[in-house]
């Protein structure tokens, strides 16, 4: 469904000839094909999941966040403005992103579900969030607060 949005918004670009939105957009569907020649060497023939394309959309994000501060940090504003608006376009297709006391509150909701009372359980929890909560939240910050709940028990 979400790669179905994608390929629309893609050819109404095309038609308005939004340069911008076609380059990003393609990227999107190379990075996602790609994804799903990986799944088909391990058996899923289907290509990846909704959940795994959010993330792979997190990912993308996060890259181009990185490039964004250095391009900022070495005056270059025009790449800095067009990684910017690859992140706005990219965005578009994940849902709210969740902020850290929501993160939290939904960390020690999996906890207590799931009974986990050391940092050996880590891995446990972090599967069942991102089960939960794919797209939603940066994985890097809810590892930390996993690991700093976890280790407080």
């Amino acid at each position: 469904m979400l790669r179905d949005n994608i390929k629309l918004n893609l050819n109404e670009a095309i038609k308005n000839k939004d340069k911008k939105i076609i380059s990003t957009l393609r990227l999107v569907l190379a990075a996602l094909k790609d994804r799903d020649i990986a799944a088909r060497t391990k058996g899923v023939n289907d290509g990846i999941t909704d959940d795994e394309i959010k993330l792979l959309l997190q990912t993308m994000i996060k890259q181009r966040s990185e490039s964004a501060n250095l391009y900022k940090e070495a005056g270059r504003m025009e790449l800095y403005n067009s990684e910017m608006e690859e992140i706005k376009i990219i965005s578009c297709y994940l849902p709210k992103q969740m902020n850290d006391e929501e993160i939290e509150t939904a960390v020690r909701k999996i906890i207590l579900e799931n009974k986990a009372s050391s940092i050996k359980e880590m891995g446990l929890i972090m599967s069942k969030l991102k089960e939960k909560y794919a797209g939603q939240c940066d994985f890097s910050v809810v590892s930390k607060i996993v690991r700093q709940t976890l280790s407080t028990k």
